[in-house]
């Protein structure tokens, strides 16, 4: 008997590409009106050095493993205390510029103004971006009669905790937060699953995971023995190695899955 729902944060409560794709494309709308380039190739370019960038630093590895992404990167504060945050956050700016830099470069551009402009402006424009799926309350809202609720999403406290904080009314469905940066490792790691089981004081037969990445959501869930839900809106690929016990594409399909259970 299903006792308690364990649920990821981004792109499964919270619609967090969305933010970062609206803010992609005002930011670099911005460089289009002085250069006449195409925003759309200048996002591809600035990510593209994003990726290489971000995996040169030192705490390339910390990142990985707690599960903070290079976007995260491009607008986070990581005012967490830690070492391994405090790197990250004396990182971050020069990653920024350097990125968005060397994105217009890529399409012929030589203009570090206009790149550490991009750099600052990202952040600001990301931080007016809060998005909830539609179904997200009215399920939470059903689910948090009969169930033990508990948060369970990778990256930074301080990031996390602000994105949470764009949105208010969303803390208050769960039980409990675990953030993976004040744990000490992310998801898939076992641990970490272990250790929310424990704050819910129930086994793993008896919760559900639900999420939308398979190589740390399901992939964790699978590893502990808790049942795995997929939330997969967009119809994303599937993974022969990685395989739920459940996929939905909408959260209003768990209703079914809780009382099969």
């Amino acid at each position: 008997m299903i006792k308690a729902i364990m649920f990821d944060l981004d792109d499964t409560l919270l619609w967090d590409d969305r933010s970062v794709n609206e803010a992609f494309a005002e930011t670099c709308q911005v460089a289009a009106e002085k250069y006449q380039l195409d925003p759309k190739k200048l996002e591809e370019e600035v990510k593209k050095a994003a990726r290489k960038l971000y995996a040169s630093y030192e705490t390339f590895e910390f990142t990985k493993m707690i599960g903070i992404n290079p976007f995260e990167g491009f607008w986070g504060k990581f005012r967490d205390d830690t070492d391994d945050f405090r790197k990250l956050a004396n990182i971050v700016p020069t990653y920024r510029k350097d990125a968005w830099t060397a994105g217009l470069k890529a399409l012929g551009y030589e203009d570090k103004e206009l790149g550490a402009t991009l750099a600052e402006l990202f952040p600001k424009i990301r931080r007016t971006k809060h998005y909830v799926y539609d179904e997200t309350y009215p399920v939470l809202e059903e689910l948090k009669k009969n169930y033990k609720l508990l948060l369970l999403t990778n990256g930074s406290p301080d990031l996390q905790n602000e994105k949470l904080s764009g949105v208010p009314k969303l803390p208050p469905y769960f039980d409990h937060i675990v953030i993976s940066g004040g744990f000490g490792r992310g998801k898939p790691d076992v641990s970490l699953f272990n250790y929310a089981l424990d704050l819910l004081d129930v086994s793993k037969e008896e919760a559900i995971m639900v999420g939308d990445k398979l190589t740390t959501d399901i992939h964790g869930a699978n590893q502990t023995g808790i049942t795995s839900v997929w939330i997969n809106r967009d119809n994303k690929q599937h993974d022969e190695e990685i395989v739920p016990d459940y996929e939905i594409t909408s959260l209003e399909e768990l209703f079914k899955i809780v009382k099969e259970k």
